[in-house]
């Protein structure tokens, strides 16, 4: 179906800005990619792109076909993942995950490539707020990343995947005490305040009521546990749920007095593109794995 095709690399040439990139993504070459548009372009009697300047920029007609042509690709695809299940030549498909994530996701891919061996999934880890971006704008098809309050924009839907309450995590060694106490009195261990985890936890840390000695920040919550192993301070900190934290002679794991504070982690991806079977099947992979 070469009407498919065209679509395919039209939406490629709208999202990178470049006959040459869209051809380099498409496998195809730069003459190709050009033939094409101008076969679009006489289908639907409108020149689709503004060409004047050294970047190929979607005109007044190509911003407004752009949508329906996401949204026709999106339903031939689950056509033809309904009539064949997953299909294995949509193409790399780019996931992203927050580090904590990271592991999970890629066992969840591994089980699912056992079956289909010729999927082409690609994991990258960063921050939720430039997957969320990276998202929005096309640069990646779907990321696993860690819900926040508000209103998302109309391009993007989430898939919730499972949730983590917050705890207090000290050393075993310290002596039996509230948490408000051990919050009060011991070093405070705190993850990145710049992150959408670190927002979370300031909000639960505001509802203890409790100041606290605040002693180092970082980015690893796999960092700050090993340094409460050895009894440097304390922390709160999500429940990851494949750690082994519970389980570990060296650390106490306790319930946050206040209720209700949890981390959130789901899939945000784009509301129409052409891979979203991939992401569902990804998704359910990644519930039986957590």
């Amino acid at each position: 179906m070469s009407t498919i095709r065209f679509l395919r690399t039209f939406i490629a040439v709208a999202r990178y800005g470049s006959f040459a990139i869209a051809a380099e993504q498409m496998a195809l070459t730069q003459s190709a990619v050009s033939m094409q548009m101008r076969a679009l372009e006489a289908e639907f009697k409108h020149e689709l792109f503004d060409r004047s300047g050294r970047k190929i920029m979607l005109n007044a007609m190509g911003k407004s076909l752009l949508p329906h042509a996401q949204q026709l690709l999106s339903v031939y695809e689950a056509m033809r993942a309904m009539a064949g299940g997953l299909e294995e030549d949509v193409g790399p498909v780019s996931i992203g995950a927050v580090e904590s994530v990271v592991g999970a996701l890629a066992e969840a891919v591994a089980h699912l490539k056992m079956t289909r061996p010729n999927l082409d999934v690609r994991i990258t880890a960063a921050k939720s707020v430039d997957l969320a971006a990276r998202v929005d704008s096309g640069e990646i098809d779907a990321a696993v990343i860690i819900d926040t309050p508000g209103r998302r924009p109309a391009s993007v839907q989430w898939t919730p995947v499972y949730s983590e309450p917050l705890v207090l995590l000290a050393s075993a060694n310290l002596a039996e005490a509230p948490v408000a106490e051990l919050l009060r009195t011991q070093r405070f261990l705190r993850f990145d305040r710049t992150q959408r985890t670190g927002v979370i936890i300031d909000r639960a840390m505001r509802k203890q009521r409790v100041k606290v000695n605040e002693f180092l920040e970082l980015n690893s919550l796999e960092g700050i546990a090993e340094l409460v192993r050895q009894g440097i301070g304390v922390a709160v900190v999500p429940l990851l749920r494949r750690s082994s934290w519970t389980r570990d002679d060296a650390l106490r794991v306790v319930p946050l007095p206040e209720a209700g504070v949890q981390r959130n982690v789901g899939m945000l991806e784009r509301t129409q593109h052409g891979k979203m079977a991939v992401t569902a099947a990804i998704v359910r992979q990644l519930k039986r794995v957590i």
